[in-house]
């Protein structure tokens, strides 16, 4: 497809429902169509038996993708809805798909794997190497959602991605910003982890700091937006995923500070995926998409 779009997949399952309908959504807000795709796989070698079998697991994502349309075209019914059936993996469909995909939605666990599961693996693969946003959408919907964001900040290059995205979806959404920086003591740590000779109060003055050049000229950029910045001493994953309890939408970094730079997605972020309640937007630093719009 050429031209800007929300790119989601779509393989039936409760998640995917849910992603669809999210995106249907977003892409209605942006004026960009919607691209529904679904992967379909043939696992056995090619014989001279497999071709009526093959065409009828094709068929089958045939039916699915029509679901799917149907599904996205119920939710926003001005939307342009296109179909993309693709053979192969879900995530090597999605990632080649995306070229022109302002965003990227999935559903946080698909039709296979094991129902206790939080994340399948296409949940954390695309998010991983796509080079612009994707939003991974559990399969239950929280009983009270606001019209409220929250982005993690810590001031790295991601963090700041993160929080352009944040704002420019919550104009979109009319919703309002909750900013997080989490940060710890390592003086408080128990036994020999203890770090020694740390001063306590310096470093968290140095955090606040670090925190505010960090939001400072991005808020400045976005003054319709209603911000409320909180700074807590508290692990980062775990505080996130409990200031989303309510939110629409947690937005986080691939990498924050400290990660490897060979690392495809940083522990914050990884931790946030399986445990917040809900939508969460991974943006890169090196988002095309970010990028082009900021």
């Amino acid at each position: 497809m050429d031209g800007p779009h929300v790119l989601v997949g779509f393989d039936g399952s409760p998640a995917a429902g849910r992603a669809l309908r999210w995106a249907a959504t977003e892409a209605s807000l942006r004026g960009v169509p919607l691209r529904v795709c679904h992967a379909w796989t043939w696992p056995y070698p090619p014989g001279p038996r497999g071709d009526e079998a093959q065409e009828i697991v094709r068929g089958m994502g045939v039916i699915a993708l029509e679901d799917g349309v149907r599904i996205a075209r119920e939710t926003a019914p001005d939307l342009d809805v296109r179909p993309l059936l693709a053979e192969g993996t879900p995530s090597a469909a999605l990632l080649g798909a995306a070229r022109d995909a302002e965003l990227i939605v999935v559903g946080a666990r698909g039709a296979g794997g094991f129902d206790r599961l939080p994340l399948g693996s296409t949940a954390v693969h695309v998010p991983a190497h796509a080079d612009r946003p994707v939003v991974v959408v559990p399969a239950h919907e929280p009983a009270r959602v606001e019209k409220r964001i929250v982005v993690g900040v810590d001031g790295s290059p991601a963090s700041r991605a993160a929080l352009g995205f944040a704002l420019r979806e919550a104009a979109l959404w009319h919703a309002s910003v909750t900013l997080v920086c989490a940060w710890w003591d390592p003086a408080v740590l128990p036994g020999p982890d203890r770090l020694p000779f740390t001063d306590p109060q310096g470093l968290k003055e140095e955090a606040k700091a670090r925190f505010a050049a960090a939001v400072a000229p991005v808020l400045a950029a976005h003054p319709e937006v209603a911000v409320e910045q909180r700074f807590v001493l508290e692990r980062a994953g775990r505080v996130l995923a409990d200031n989303a309890r309510d939110a629409m939408l947690l937005v986080v970094g691939d990498r924050g500070i400290g990660s490897s730079p060979k690392t495809a997605l940083g522990a914050v972020t990884r931790s946030v995926l399986h445990e917040a309640p809900s939508p969460v937007a991974v943006v890169h630093d090196r988002d095309t998409q970010v990028k082009e719009s900021s």
